[in-house]
């Protein structure tokens, strides 16, 4: 089986390398992007197993990004992790497609399980529409 990739769409550069290094230790390909439009047109072109993304970002936020990722029908399969440092941004991007909310700072630990949970749904979606 081929190694899953994560896009991690955050515009903290010292974040997304962080978060970079450590999936890609833990055996992920990673692609990264700056803001909402930038993850947008990388989800189109990479075709990502699963988006990590954060709320607050400039040029168009993680929110605005996940409603467009879920209304595009080439990306509207694809997996989100919102990220976000303020709770109050759980309920809006749950409703909104996320699969699953992380606070930061968070841990790696729980950054890991939520990716592995968010390609095994993903997995178990897929045999079942077969």
């Amino acid at each position: 089986m081929s190694r899953r990739t994560v896009l991690v769409v955050d515009d903290d550069h010292g974040i997304a390398d962080g978060v970079r290094l450590r999936l890609r230790s833990a055996g992920y390909e990673t692609l990264v992007a700056s803001d909402g439009m930038d993850g947008i047109a990388a989800a189109i072109e990479h075709q990502p197993d699963v988006v990590l993304m954060d709320v607050r970002m400039p040029n168009m936020d993680g929110l605005a990004a996940l409603e467009t990722l879920r209304i595009d029908g080439q990306t509207r399969h694809i997996p989100v992790i919102m990220l976000s440092a303020s709770l109050r941004d759980q309920e809006t991007a749950l409703e909104a497609g996320a699969q699953f909310f992380l606070t930061k700072p968070y841990r790696s630990h729980d950054l890991l399980a939520a990716i592995e949970c968010a390609l095994d749904n993903d997995r178990q979606l897929r045999e079942t529409a077969k």
